[in-house]
């Protein structure tokens, strides 16, 4: 379930922008995505951040696929310079976790963050390269800007011709609008997460799931 999420979710994320531009359904009027290089304004809004960032992702891509699928690395920097900046990692490790977040010492919430969002890394990486954005279409916000918390719609359609809703979950930090959660067809992708770590942990420990999402987020050597 996790590893289709992942993928679900990021090949959405690379795809939003070219869908929303065009669509009279997207965000009303959004300001266009920023050159690459510059930053969004301090107050860009949440549909605006997940736009802007597909857009990036989107564009990079496409002028250097070939490149990216023969070096995981430069996949994994590109992913780590554009989506998971505004991607918030611990709090959707201390989710994850749940109760034993409280329990955890220091060092394994450390640990677990690191190790969780370099996981992210690498099965975001794998599930971007190869990408279309033709099935994805993102829907007008209905949100209040004043709110801390937004959800930004959007729909996937698959080859079968079904069409699956996927809504990120966003809120308002002292940095700017972040990503914590990703909904995938009533599906959230914490909540899921949390069930299959959560199990882990009571069958090996936290320090034994620390150790697996490590191994996980090693990059590949180059050529492998």
């Amino acid at each position: 379930m996790i590893k289709t999420l992942v993928a679900v979710a990021c090949t959405l994320g690379g795809s939003l922008a070219a869908a929303s531009a065009g669509s009279a359904a997207a965000d009303p009027a959004p300001p266009a995505a920023a050159p690459a290089g510059t930053a969004l304004p301090a107050n860009a809004g949440p549909a605006q951040i997940v736009a802007d960032s597909a857009q990036r992702m989107l564009t990079e891509l496409d002028a250097n696929r070939a490149m990216y699928k023969k070096d995981p690395a430069k996949l994994d920097h590109l992913v780590a310079t554009v989506l998971l900046p505004s991607f918030d990692s611990e709090t959707a490790a201390r989710l994850v976790l749940g109760q034993t977040w409280r329990t955890a010492t220091p060092e394994q919430r450390k640990r677990f963050v690191d190790a969780f969002y370099h996981s992210l890394l690498r099965n975001y990486g794998a599930a971007l390269v190869d990408f279309t954005g033709d099935r994805f279409k993102i829907l007008p916000f209905m949100g209040d800007p004043n709110d801390t918390r937004a959800s930004v719609r959007t729909e996937v359609k698959r080859a079968s011709g079904e069409v699956v809703p996927v809504t990120f979950e966003l809120h308002k930090t002292d940095t700017g609008w972040k990503a914590w959660d990703v909904v995938i067809d009533g599906i959230s992708y914490i909540k899921s997460f949390r069930t299959d770590i959560g199990s882990e942990v009571q069958a090996k420990g936290l320090d034994e799931v620390i150790n697996r999402l490590e191994a996980e987020g090693i990059a590949p050597k180059q050529g492998t």
